[in-house]
């Protein structure tokens, strides 16, 4: 077992491509006080990038969190710290966009528990979780839980934003992860085209319409507009027929098929993202960020009803191992004070973790 978590450049042996341009800070009273900034100065759309640690479902004082956390983003552990992450800010009044993929459904839960404490109904909350479970997979080769109950989570989450939270958009598809890991211009366009049309098929099994998901299938005709009067529609459409010739994006994710693609594509293409994992990114450089977020959660964990925490991790597993929605017994779990590592501890107990533990 390793001592600590990696960046996701070191998953597959590949860069993850340019820096992210955003600032980050390690701990929510940090980027709290730069939303608040921010929303103070006119902004109306936020940006949350949450750290490695939280993004892989580890909670601050894991030890596989050695060295990663508040590092490139915020350490989000509990809904106190969502708290103060959101602390100030005008929820009916902004849009959110939140990096996370495959946490997406707590982080997402997260936020609106806090925006109902504060009375703000979850109707009047817009945003967009990044939740391309399939392109991270692709492109960087981060495993949470394995692919197909991801694709239930993600099922989950989309008849779940329907009912609760109809005018956020939790599976929005970019071409931008893959280009980053080096896939050629027909490979990024046939495989994001692939793993939309795999959303879709999710989405449409869990019993969503074409009105449900008018969102996804706009941005799948814009990426195919994209083919029209351009040299690579028939490299695109021979790769969408060998992945559609494999079952799907998701049979063939897991035959390793798009992956090699990728890591065949032209040496030109692989090495213009070389550099540094951080790049000219803004990090914490602060070594106390760890210790400060293991001491909340030492409090949080003392001071919570530890009965009531079980009794709602256990309804997770229940629905976990069945087929009822897990979002709704996930989000008690989260409103009696369990962890992000807690609940998706329970996922990946329930599920089994998909290839080598990262």
């Amino acid at each position: 077992m390793p001592e600590r978590l990696r960046s996701p450049a070191t998953y597959t042996g590949r860069r993850l491509g340019p820096p992210l341009r955003s600032a980050c800070f390690g701990t929510a009273k940090e980027s709290n006080a730069r939303y608040r900034r921010l929303v103070a100065q006119g902004a109306v759309g936020l940006s949350l990038a949450f750290d490695l640690p939280t993004r892989l479902g580890r909670d601050s004082d894991a030890p596989l969190a050695r060295g990663e956390v508040g590092r490139a983003g915020v350490a989000v552990d509990s809904i106190d710290d969502m708290r103060v992450l959101l602390h100030g800010i005008p929820l009916d009044r902004v849009a959110t966009s939140m990096t996370i993929n495959a946490p997406a459904a707590l982080l997402l839960l997260l936020y609106q528990l806090v925006a109902e404490e504060r009375g703000i109904p979850a109707g009047r909350l817009t945003g967009t979780v990044h939740n391309d479970v399939l392109g991270e997979w692709i492109a960087r080769g981060t495993c949470v839980f394995p692919p197909r109950p991801s694709l239930r989570l993600t099922a989950d989450l989309l008849v779940y934003c329907k009912a609760e939270l109809p005018r956020w958009r939790p599976v929005p598809i970019s071409g931008r992860l893959l280009a980053e890991a080096g896939a050629t211009p027909a490979q990024e366009i046939a495989f994001t085209l692939a793993n939309g049309i795999e959303y879709v098929r999710t989405a449409v099994a869990a019993g969503l319409d074409a009105d449900d998901l008018a969102p996804l299938l706009e941005e799948i005709a814009r990426l195919r507009e994209a083919l029209v009067s351009d040299d690579v529609e028939p490299a695109a459409l021979d790769l969408m027929r060998g992945v559609e010739d494999l079952g799907g994006a998701l049979a063939a994710l897991e035959l390793g098929f798009q992956q090699r693609e990728i890591e065949g594509a032209p040496a030109s293409r692989t090495a213009r993202h070389r550099g540094t994992d951080l790049g000219d990114r803004v990090v914490v450089a602060d070594h106390g960020v760890a210790a400060r977020q293991a001491e909340r959660l030492a409090k949080l964990r003392a001071w919570r009803d530890q009965e009531r925490v079980d009794v709602h991790i256990s309804a997770l597993r229940k629905a976990a191992s069945g087929q009822d929605n897990v979002l709704y017994p996930m989000k008690e779990a989260l409103a009696a004070g369990a962890t992000v590592g807690e609940v998706c501890d329970a996922l990946r107990e329930t599920w089994a973790t998909y290839g080598e533990e990262p």
